[in-house]
């Protein structure tokens, strides 16, 4: 079974009786703009690619990537997306318990129960606006030998600075940290720094492409390590891991660089726009708690007579799919996390929400708390 994800457009489509097309999906984290322009022209000037078996151990694609980041080749390896490193690395780290920074995206717990690998989560507080400490997670779980930390954090949004994250790698080195980074490209320049070459030996950093540049189902993940890490996930390594398309689009896209590094700046103010109006829009609400963030979504604590399951339905009668985080460990049925998109869908969310916000909810009577904005 699989579980612990967010919205699912195909079935709110075929629940609808409508095309996936005919619902504004705010629950998916993928970029409003993309792809980047020019690259559905070349996959499809490459469709012929399928007919053979793609590059067995993706090593084209991979030489791209480390040559773009200035990586050794032998730091790097390419998989059928970040899941694919997620699930491998307690097994192939041989971790005796891992610490999970929450509340944050759902497969570092699977992965570790699949691997039967003991975890514990620590949870930031929507006090400190979900800011995580990583010192005080590592204090009260000094048995742990693997940090898994989302960077900027699913679904908080909230960012640790770079050089905070790898004084604490230098503090530990006992400790390996997993570093996902799959939102930090919709960071702001100022605090987009990557820490995929940093060269931090207990630090193993993950990189996806398919949040930037909205390509999801072609399945693009790598992963950036020190020699012993890299050696130890090879022993799960599988042949042509990677299809051919995807391949051929990580060539493209690290040999445009003047091209997708201007996307990629278009993409941030774009969405950073997006924010600020949503924002803005939404802060006016009583008892509606907003949460800084530094990516492309958005977390809210809805009123306390609201509830997200019952939110998300009405909306979706709308057509409008947003994410319930109520199963998010560490989130309660009161949150729920919105994915920024044009501005003509963030307008029409808005207005939907603040008018269910100001209706009575069918859960409850209760009186809404005051205005907050956190």
């Amino acid at each position: 079974m699989i579980w612990g994800h967010g919205g699912n457009i195909h079935a709110a489509a075929a629940e609808l009786g409508c095309r996936p097309s005919e619902i504004v999906d705010m629950s998916s984290n993928v970029n409003p703009l993309g792809p980047p322009p020019g690259l559905l022209a070349h996959l499809k000037t490459q469709i012929h690619t399928v007919c053979a078996l793609p590059e067995v151990d993706a090593g084209g694609m991979t030489a791209a990537f480390a040559r773009r980041y200035g990586l050794c080749t032998q730091n790097v390896l390419a998989a059928n997306g970040t899941t694919h490193f997620i699930y491998s690395l307690p097994r192939a780290l041989g971790t005796r318990r891992a610490l999970i920074m929450g509340p944050t995206y759902a497969d570092y717990a699977t992965a570790c129960e699949r691997a039967r690998v003991p975890f514990a989560f620590w949870y930031a507080g929507a006090a400190n606006a979900f800011f995580p400490d990583l010192e005080e997670a590592l204090a009260q779980n000094r048995d742990a030998d693997t940090i898994f930390f989302c960077n900027p954090n699913n679904p908080t949004g909230a960012l640790l600075p770079p050089a905070a994250i790898a004084g604490f790698c230098r503090r530990h080195p006992q400790v390996r940290v997993v570093l996902d980074e799959s939102y930090l490209p919709f960071a702001a320049p100022a605090k987009a720094r990557t820490l995929i070459d940093a060269r931090i030996n207990n630090l193993i950093v993950l990189n996806s492409l398919s949040k930037i540049f909205r390509i999801p189902g072609l399945r693009i993940g790598f992963l950036s390590a020190s020699g012993d890490v890299i050696k130890a996930l090879d022993r799960f390594a599988v042949p042509w891991n990677v299809n051919a398309l995807a391949q051929v689009a990580v060539k493209y896209l690290m040999s445009h660089t003047p091209e997708t590094e201007a996307f990629i700046a278009r993409s941030r103010e774009h969405i950073e726009a997006e924010r600020t109006c949503l924002q803005k829009r939404l802060g006016a609400v009583c008892g509606l708690s907003i949460f800084p963030s530094e990516t492309s979504f958005v977390l809210l604590k809805l009123p306390d007579r609201h509830r997200a399951p019952d939110v998300q339905r009405q909306l979706l009668k709308q057509r409008i799919l947003i994410r319930d985080c109520s199963n998010f460990a560490g989130l309660s049925v009161q949150y729920i996390r919105i994915s920024l998109k044009t501005r003509q869908a963030n307008r029409r969310l808005t207005e939907a929400l603040m008018d269910l916000m100001a209706s009575t909810p069918l859960s409850t009577t209760r009186p809404a708390a005051g205005c907050r904005r956190i």
